[in-house]
């Protein structure tokens, strides 16, 4: 038996739940190889059992899918709205459970874990909405008489391969839109948040999604994600990740001249200028940095702080992260949980181990896998804590001579995702926004989130150019069919 980091929370064998993967609407069984899900902030505690496939279920997964697709696309779009509704509401009969599910599997502490949910339930309407809006243009002709326009049709079965720290959220910000646009989706999600993709393979099932519309693999991410970017039936895949594994998705996909794109991280930096409301920026910043451990590709892990303020902003800051709880999440206070995993825990560790410049450094549980949230100062632009994700509770302040040299450190990293400023000058706050190199620009908010309606991705080494969620995630799941009809 493998163990993996994996889910929920009790430790009776027979409350322990047994999940597989979920293909042609059957969840499969007999498949062989199992692996534990343990709770990170528990890890002695089981959370389910997992089957795991191996690359033939790939393309049986991929076989149904692509059956299934001509019909589904086939619907008039308000059917296809009245699934996701379906599915929406299937979520929120069973929002407590999986919220639930969410906190003990990936260690998100509970309060975010029940926002993620609602977040889910937001999307599937949102996307539910857009199946019956608009998909092409009327284009004046050339010929005399000719009737032109432009359709938006259906990649067809797509590829989906997502991460463990919004593991429910992710999934359906892909599979949403894909499904709205009259794609059919097969998902592998990450080994270590097998038990919130199940869920939502099961409320799917329960909201009557045709069979193999929707379809999940749990196993070996290398083996099955490789599997999957070799399948012809696959005709696009959308991939949140690291930067490495990212580069391959790309490569693989342009060699088949298949779409692709690629979410791959952040060393988000926040700037705080002279003239901020140092305590509301010291409290955006801390629960950038620091909540839920770091673990998002929009946290804050730089601030960017005028000279003349960074003493002051100093001691807001670390009032600000010490007023946040480091605790099981499952306490309703909790603002801090662990990290995903020991390997996790043992990376970032050693990273910091050993740096100087340490200003603060909290308190943590004795068990789990937990990380104290770690503050460090007048770091050096071009080390490694200031260049490099850690995704992980660890924040690097470093100072700037003025707003020139602050746009100047923040650009200096090779990735683009989001950054925040805070200033109450209206003028460089607009000059920010047009010479920031980000895809998420924010003034007086902290960089995490995005509105599940507004376009998220980022530039550089952070994504491919192409934007999920909004209208934007539609440009991707379709392809634009241009016809002429001539009298």
């Amino acid at each position: 038996m493998v163990q993996t980091k994996c889910i929920v929370a009790s430790t009776s064998a027979s409350s322990v739940p047994h999940i597989s993967s979920f293909i042609n609407g059957e969840f499969l069984t007999g498949s062989g190889q199992t692996s534990l899900s343990i709770n990170p902030a528990h890890p002695e505690q089981t959370v389910a059992t997992v089957e795991w496939c191996g690359k033939s279920a790939v393309t049986d997964a991929a076989e149904a899918a692509a059956a299934a697709q001509k019909s589904w696309a086939n619907l008039p779009g308000p059917a296809r709205a009245e699934f996701l509704y379906k599915w929406a509401e299937q979520i929120q009969a069973r929002s407590a459970e999986i919220g639930i599910a969410v906190a003990q599997e990936v260690g998100k502490p509970i309060g975010e874990a029940k926002g993620e949910v609602g977040r889910c339930i937001a999307i599937l309407r949102y996307y539910a909405g857009e199946a019956v809006r608009q998909t092409g243009h009327v284009i004046p002709a050339l010929a005399g008489g000719a009737l032109q326009y432009s359709v938006q049709v259906p990649l067809g079965v797509v590829g989906l391969i997502t991460p463990w720290n919004f593991p429910i959220a992710i999934p359906l910000w892909k599979a949403a839109p894909a499904l709205a646009c009259g794609n059919t989706v097969v998902l592998k999600p990450a080994e270590t948040a097998p038990l919130c993709a199940i869920l939502l393979a099961e409320t799917a099932k329960a909201a009557g999604l045709p069979n193999g519309v929707f379809n999940v693999l749990l196993g070996d991410g290398v083996e099955l994600g490789a599997e999957l970017l070799g399948c012809a039936l696959i005709r696009g895949v959308s991939f949140t990740g690291s930067s490495r594994v990212g580069a391959i998705v790309a490569e693989r996909s342009a060699a088949r001249n298949i779409k692709y794109q690629t979410e791959m991280g952040g060393k988000n930096a926040g700037i705080v200028l002279a003239d901020a409301d140092l305590k509301q920026a010291a409290g955006l910043v801390a629960g950038g940095a620091m909540r839920f451990a770091g673990q998002k590709c929009t946290a804050t892990s730089r601030v960017i702080v005028e000279r003349s303020v960074l003493d002051a902003f100093q001691a807001e800051l670390i009032s600000a992260v010490e007023a946040l709880r480091v605790t099981d999440p499952m306490e309703a206070d909790c603002a801090v949980g662990p990290v995903i995993t020991d390997l996790s825990q043992q990376r970032i560790q050693s990273a910091i181990s050993g740096l100087i410049g340490s200003v603060y450094s909290g308190q943590v549980p004795s068990e789990g896998f937990y990380v104290a949230p770690t503050i460090f100062r007048d770091v050096d632009p071009a080390s490694d804590l200031a260049q490099i994700e850690l995704f992980g509770p660890v924040l690097a302040i470093l100072a700037a001579d003025n707003f020139d040299h602050a746009i100047e450190i923040a650009n200096g990293v090779p990735y683009g995702l989001s950054a925040a400023l805070y200033t109450k000058n209206i003028p460089l706050a607009l000059q920010y926004a047009n010479r920031i190199e980000a895809g998420l620009v924010r003034v007086n908010g902290d960089t995490t989130g995005v509105d599940p309606h507004a376009p998220f991705g980022g530039v550089k080494a952070s994504s491919s150019g192409t934007r999920e969620q909004g209208t934007a995630a539609k440009e991707f799941y379709t392809e634009t069919k241009t016809v002429q009809i001539n009298p």
